[in-house]
């Protein structure tokens, strides 16, 4: 469930409006090819931590395919984008219920909630799994509703719906009404909605069975990358017009339940909404404090946050990044234009930098996987080295594309600043264990 729910986040909901905007019909084709790499990235993290189960995930990978600088660069990194990414999800669920509730105030349900996943993660590993498959069941019953409402329609069978046909897929500019360079802005929007993904191998490091819940969640992750995100899309562009205004706002999974006449659809989605939000929240509290407890249990980072309950849960590492979350937090309330847009850039494109290691690690570790452990290939990506390379090449034009327009391009040189300064300080580290050792 939680490799399910976390298909299914608020950037499916919300933020696939813009790129709707942008690309057109051809929405569904951005989101198939990104679902496509994704699905390639997440075969090769498969392999990997079914073969070796870690709470460290791909930084463990890296470091022992690639070198120790590796997985200090691309575990930082990672736990950077959760902390930012628990700032902004906190704010953008104290926004819906200030909309629901118009006298209180922003800053007290971002601490309320910050405290409430805090404490959550704080308790027993069990306690974290049972809220997320709750919220997981939330998510996967409203966007199932969606899909068969949404087809239903389309087939013409729901009643005062008839079938639209062809027309909004066809007319109004066709299937690129703003060209390619409308198509790669729908294909960027479409490449980030997927992050989040990589957090399903951390949590089934904690599992009974772990090998087995990996192969599981990737051997699934092909219809589920269909049938959410791109079937949905499809459903999206047949049934309105991709230009209708509503589509960024208020949205267009709203949209589409005003013209299927539900009663109160924004209202529903809103608190859809709401639990994908919240839902992240947990989730990223639960893998940066995983992520930071590998990293530091392997000497990359301060000793006294090591420490473990007698839960297995390890306490200071989940309150230091919560403290960042929320340290984040009040930065977007002192300096939204200065200190928390830096935030947002510096890890605006660190998902693909930790695909990058993803690659470059199975690359390295399979045929020393072939050679000294068979038997733990139970999961094997497909193809290989071919698809491999594949994936590699995908990531490689995304940052390129990114180039192209002056937002994206901000993104990608902080990244850059950010992944070069990691790699930097752990070259340096990996140089000073050495003579140490030596």
């Amino acid at each position: 469930m939680i490799a399910l729910g976390g298909v299914i986040g608020a950037g499916l909901f919300v933020g696939s409006g813009a790129g709707i905007a942008a690309a057109g019909p051809s929405i569904v084709l951005a989101y198939a090819f990104s679902g496509a790499l994704v699905l390639l990235v997440m075969r090769m993290l498969g392999e990997m931590s079914a073969a070796h189960p870690s709470s460290g995930s791909f930084s463990v990978h890296a470091e022992r395919a690639v070198g120790p600088w590796a997985g200090f660069t691309a575990g930082w990194m990672f736990w950077a984008l959760l902390c930012v990414a628990i700032a902004a999800e906190a704010i953008g669920a104290a926004a819906i219920m200030t909309t629901w509730l118009p006298g209180t105030a922003s800053w007290m349900w971002v601490a309320l909630f910050m405290a409430v996943f805090c404490g959550t993660n704080l308790a027993a590993v069990g306690n974290f799994g049972e809220t997320e498959f709750w919220f997981a069941a939330l998510k996967v019953a409203a966007i199932t509703a969606f899909l068969v409402l949404g087809a239903l329609a389309v087939l013409g069978f729901l009643p005062g719906s008839p079938s639209p046909g062809t027309g909004n897929l066809t007319g109004n500019g066709g299937w690129l009404p703003n060209g390619v360079d409308g198509f790669l802005i729908g294909l960027l929007a479409s490449v980030f909605a997927y992050g989040g993904l990589e957090t399903v191998t951390i949590a089934a490091a904690e599992s009974e069975k772990p090998r087995q819940g990996v192969a599981r969640a990737v051997r699934t992750a092909m219809w589920r990358i269909s049938l959410f995100y791109v079937g949905s899309m499809a459903v999206i562009v047949t049934l309105i017009p991709w230009d209708d205004p509503a589509v960024v706002k208020p949205g267009p999974y709203v949209a589409v339940l005003d013209v299927l006449e539900v009663p109160a659809a924004a209202q529903i989605m809103n608190a859809v909404v709401l639990a994908a939000l919240l839902s992240a929240m947990n989730a990223n509290i639960y893998g940066a404090s995983r992520m930071a407890y590998s990293l530091i249990e392997r000497g990359n980072g301060p000793a006294g946050l090591a420490r473990v309950s007698r839960s297995g849960v390890p306490r200071r590492a989940v309150l230091a990044s919560s403290a960042f979350g929320f340290l984040a937090v009040l930065f977007s309330f002192w300096w939204p234009e200065t200190v928390f847009a830096w935030l947002l850039n510096m890890v605006g494109a660190a998902v693909l930098v930790v695909w990058g290691f993803i690659a470059v690690a199975q690359l390295r570790s399979r045929r020393r996987l072939e050679r000294e452990s068979p038997e733990r290939l139970t999961v094997r990506m497909w193809l290989f080295p071919y698809l491999t390379w594949v994936a590699l090449a995908g990531v490689a034009v995304i940052l390129l594309l990114m180039l192209r327009d002056g937002d994206t391009r901000t993104q990608l040189y902080f990244t850059g600043g950010l992944a070069l300064t990691l790699s930097a300080v752990g070259l340096l580290r990996q140089r000073r264990t050495r003579r140490a050792g030596g």
